[in-house]
Formats: C-alpha cells, sequence, structure tokens
C-alpha cells in the first residue's frame, strides 16, 4: 500500500462515520450495516482507502472511549477488510488502533498525530501499519482557544516535523508516514484558507500529504453562511484538484464521485 494511487492521481479517502453525531452524516450510518453498505458504495465509485471512524471530531465533540469507539468500528473494518479494501481507523486511541489493525485496517488516521496517546505510534511501529500524523493542538472541545499562528503554513510544517521525529524514534520507518496538516483543527476560518495556501511549506517535508477540507465549515466563506452539503461536496472537489496541483497525495471527502470527476477533469486539461 503507497500513499498515491495508480495513475498518478491522489488517492482518495472515503469517510465511513459510524457515529451518531458527525457534522454532516450524523446517525446516517451509525448502524453496522448501513456503515458497511456506505464503504462498498464509495469503493465502487472509486475511494481507493475507506477510512472508518467510531468518534466525531467536529469542533465541542465529546470523547466517547475506546470500548465504545471499538465497538462501532470493529465488525466494519472487518467486513470491509474481508471485501479486499484497504481500511483505515480514524482514531486517536492505541486501543482501537491495535484492535483495528488486527480487524484488517492497513492504516491509522490519528488527527492528534500521536499527542493524545503516545503509545499509538508503538502500535503502529509493532504491527507494520501506516500511520497518518494529523497537525493538532488540543481536543476539539477547546481547539479553538490554540488557533494562534504568525506564520501558518511554517509554524504547521514545524510542528509535523516534531511529530515525525516521535514517530521514527517510535520504530515507525518514514516511508510509512504520511502527514495531514489538520484543516480546521485548531485553525479557524481564513487560517485554513492560508494553510492550504501555503501547502509547500508541508510538502517540502518529503512526505506524503492527506488533505481534508469535505463539508468543514470554513468553506462558508466561500460559499455564504449555512451552504447546503451538496454546494460544500462541489467546493470539497474544488479544493481537492487545487491541493492535488500543490503535491497533496490524498485527499479525505465524503463525496468520492464530485472528487473523482474533478480530478479526472482536472488531469484532462493539463494533458
Amino acid at each position: 500500500m503507497t500513499a498515491r494511487a495508480t495513475g498518478g492521481r491522489p488517492q482518495i479517502w472515503g469517510i465511513v462515520n459510524v457515529t451518531p453525531d458527525s457534522f454532516s452524516d450524523g446517525g446516517r450510518f451509525f448502524d453496522a450495516e448501513r456503515a458497511v453498505a456506505h464503504g462498498r458504495v464509495l469503493r465502487a465509485q472509486g475511494a481507493d482507502v475507506l477510512d472508518v471512524g467510531g468518534e466525531s471530531t467536529r469542533p465541542g465533540s465529546q470523547p466517547v472511549g475506546a470500548q465504545e469507539e471499538t465497538r462501532r468500528v470493529l465488525p466494519v473494518i472487518e467486513a470491509l477488510a474481508a471485501d479486499g479494501a484497504t481500511v483505515s481507523v480514524d482514531t486517536y486511541r492505541a486501543e482501537t488502533a491495535r484492535a483495528a489493525i488486527g480487524a484488517g485496517a492497513a492504516i491509522v488516521n490519528d488527527v492528534s498525530g500521536g499527542l493524545a496517546d503516545p503509545a499509538i505510534l508503538d502500535v503502529v511501529a509493532e504491527t507494520g501499519a501506516l500511520v497518518a500524523l494529523g497537525h493538532w493542538r488540543g481536543p476539539s472541545a477547546d481547539m479553538y482557544a490554540r488557533a494562534e499562528y504568525d506564520a501558518i503554513g511554517p509554524e504547521v510544517a514545524n510542528e509535523l516535523r516534531e511529530r515525525v521525529d516521535a514517530a521514527v524514534a517510535a520504530g515507525i520507518a518514514r516511508e510509512r508516514i504520511i502527514l495531514d496538516p489538520g484543516v480546521g483543527f485548531a485553525k479557524a476560518g481564513e487560517q485554513n484558507w492560508a494553510l492550504l495556501r501555503q501547502l509547500d511549506a508541508i510538502t517540502a517535508l518529503g512526505l506524503p500529504v492527506l488533505i481534508g477540507t469535505s463539508r468543514k465549515r470554513f468553506l462558508d466563506s466561500a460559499l455564504g453562511d449555512d451552504a447546503s452539503i451538496e454546494r460544500k461536496d462541489l467546493a470539497t472537489a474544488v479544493t481537492s484538484v487545487l491541493a492535488a496541483q500543490r503535491g497533496a497525495a490524498a485527499v479525505r471527502v465524503h463525496d468520492v464521485v464530485a472528487t473523482r470527476d474533478a480530478l479526472a477533469v482536472a488531469r484532462a486539461w493539463e494533458g
């Protein structure tokens, strides 16, 4: 498994939220059977990775604990991995990560970059999984209080470099590390656009970069307040293309078709 799909286009990570409270599709796929069916649809639509999460990380969300998180995601991961899908588990808990890898997950997507539960890096090192390290400055409940930057691109890059060093020190090879600058995490409004404009500071670290803008609140500043999910999916597809043009190796989205088609049009345009 690599961090870039064949044909040169970025990987598309399809989001499978097994939660009742995610900001855009909470509750729709909370039942395991419905979540598995949704994952299969995303894969058929062109998702390279299915990113399965059992706890919302929306602003102000509350943690559910490893036992409940694991109960939610394991049957979904087992079924999708049995289908032959490449599955990522969206968790910051070592206990959940270990169980998910045992169930067939190949990637641990940790939005905290190993800060919330440092033992997660040991789990990744022991199991040989890939890891996506997110930029994080604290839990969802109070992350905006820490959204202060003088030069956001270089600052995020420096903090991610520290997480890479911690991962390597734990025994994870650099080629198994993916970086996520954490759009929407401890970043408010315009800060997200500034980060995307300065994406070269992140790609300069020399590791694959995962970008997740899907349906996030900052898109409202371009679309207008309370834009519909359909309009945000279109905006997500555009930002995914722009991120790919600036070196992103993967994009994480709810609407796989819109992003797949947008990337295909951009590739045709570029010849």
